[in-house]
């Protein structure tokens, strides 16, 4: 019996647009994530990119539980003495709501160049419009 090792050659990507209004960030991302790597499908590897191009629209209307968007804090260094730069998951939404889920998701691939190839593959938009209708993405309910 030999085994099947897969060849980025081999993978076929599909694209997918999932709106997330209404949704819960935390676990719309794993999904997001698990989409990215490829790991719905069979021919899963973990050291080969075989995943597929996720959009995600209005990420502006993106839910969070309870007191969440007050306590929730972003944090960012500029890199100066005094540069620890800190905005609440509400201020954060209010101005860059793509930001919020580009965070979730991030943390939820692997932290090397393989995670960074996967991470390329997310497009994520505020409103519910998108420039990507060449590729016919499907629209996937999750």
């Amino acid at each position: 019996m030999k085994t099947y090792v897969t060849k980025e050659a081999e993978v076929e990507r599909r694209w997918y647009v999932v709106d997330v209004e209404g949704q819960t960030l935390g676990r719309i991302a794993s999904k997001i994530a698990t989409l990215l790597r490829g790991k719905h499908k069979p021919i899963y590897s973990p050291s080969v990119d075989c995943g597929d191009f996720v959009i995600v629209v209005n990420a502006e209307k993106i839910a969070v539980s309870g007191r969440r968007q007050d306590q929730k804090i972003y944090y960012r260094h500029s890199g100066y003495p005094g540069g620890l730069k800190q905005i609440s998951l509400r201020d954060q939404l209010a101005k860059r709501p793509e930001r919020v889920i580009e965070t979730a998701v991030r943390g939820m691939l692997p932290k090397n160049a393989l995670g960074r190839k996967m991470f390329k593959k997310l497009k994520i938009y505020a409103g519910p419009d998108h420039p990507h209708q060449a590729q016919q993405p499907e629209l996937l309910e999750l």
